[in-house]
């Protein structure tokens, strides 16, 4: 199968393939000895989050805060 990049670095990867693996919405990237190794990865909505927090510069300090302030007692 020969599939042809576009001027945005874009490749369209054939239906029956995707589907054959389950229609994945993210791949890993990998290259190796000169060849593009695609995997499928299913991503959990938290990784999904931590990624976020981490394109954020969010730390596990500032979480740690946050948990912290959200669990403070208002009375006192």
């Amino acid at each position: 199968m020969l599939l042809r990049i576009t001027s945005m670095n874009q490749l369209t990867l054939p239906k029956d393939v995707t589907e054959e693996l389950g229609t994945p919405e993210y791949f890993d990237v990998e290259s190796r000895n000169g060849q593009l190794i695609l995997t499928p990865v299913r991503l959990h909505r938290a990784d999904a989050v931590r990624a976020r927090f981490v394109e954020r510069g969010v730390t596990n300090a500032d979480l740690d805060d946050a948990v912290a302030w959200a669990r403070r007692d208002e009375t006192n």
